[in-house]
């Protein structure tokens, strides 16, 4: 997990790394010229988009007097952290120098994996694996810093309905498709000589309980969703975008 963090952490700076390295080099020598100096102000304008993403869980577990009976006490956790992937396409819409609206209708794939403990600290031998296929759209705000030649930072919140097309009775557990997550992050736009990139951290919170208590319907059921009040839905991403 540690690995990965840090690939994400160099993923994202070295765009801002190169550009200052060119600002340097700039006033060092002659003045730099902006790229694409007139781009943010098109009123309009589109690109596509790639990433990654960790999927995580916040998992509310019943209360010991709320168990039914016979129940034993168990504790579940994601663990395993991993990579998922995001793709899709941007719409963008200029408000005013600083204020900017997207759409970025796409697809998301990722996982978790789910591990229980009891209290005697067992532990199960394989964790659950919940594998996940977003259909999503976020509506998002990017407000914009002042530009530094050719590098302007940007803070982004909004929301992000999901629906998830992989949920499945077979992953032991019974995930609502539908859910909507509230989203903020921040980035920076390096401007290219015949694009724009923008290198985007981003993290989304789940806004409704997407634990099904009817559970799957089968006898092992009792084994997962009898010790889970409420599960909430995080999720990490690292974006590229190409505009």
């Amino acid at each position: 997990m540690i690995k990965r963090t840090i690939l994400y952490v160099f993923l994202f700076c070295y765009p801002l790394q190169a550009m200052f390295g060119q600002s340097v080099q700039g006033s060092q020598g002659e003045s730099k010229v902006p790229n694409l100096p007139f781009i943010d102000s098109k009123t309009l304008s589109f690109g596509f988009l790639i990433g990654f993403n960790m999927m995580d869980y916040r998992v509310v577990h019943r209360k010991t007097e709320n168990l039914a009976p016979g129940v034993e006490r168990r504790y579940a956790e994601v663990v395993n952290l991993n990579p998922g992937l995001n793709l899709g396409l941007v719409a963008n819409l200029r408000i005013n120098n600083r204020l900017y609206f997207r759409l970025l209708p796409g697809i998301s794939f990722g996982q978790r994996d789910l591990l229980f403990v009891d209290d005697n600290g067992n532990i199960d031998e394989f964790p659950l694996e919940i594998k996940s296929t977003y259909l999503e759209c976020p509506a998002l705000i990017r407000f914009y810093g002042d530009r530094m030649t050719n590098a302007r930072p940007y803070f982004v919140g909004g929301v992000n309905p999901r629906f998830d097309l992989a949920k499945s009775r077979k992953d032991g557990i019974l995930i609502r498709p539908l859910d909507v997550y509230a989203e903020f992050g921040v980035g920076i736009v390096s401007y290219f000589s015949t694009f724009r990139l923008s290198s985007e951290l981003r993290t989304s919170i789940g806004l409704t309980n997407i634990l099904d208590p009817a559970g799957i319907g089968t006898a092992d059921d009792m084994f997962y969703t009898s010790v889970i009040n409420q599960l909430f839905s995080r999720i990490f991403t690292l974006t590229f975008y190409f505009e």
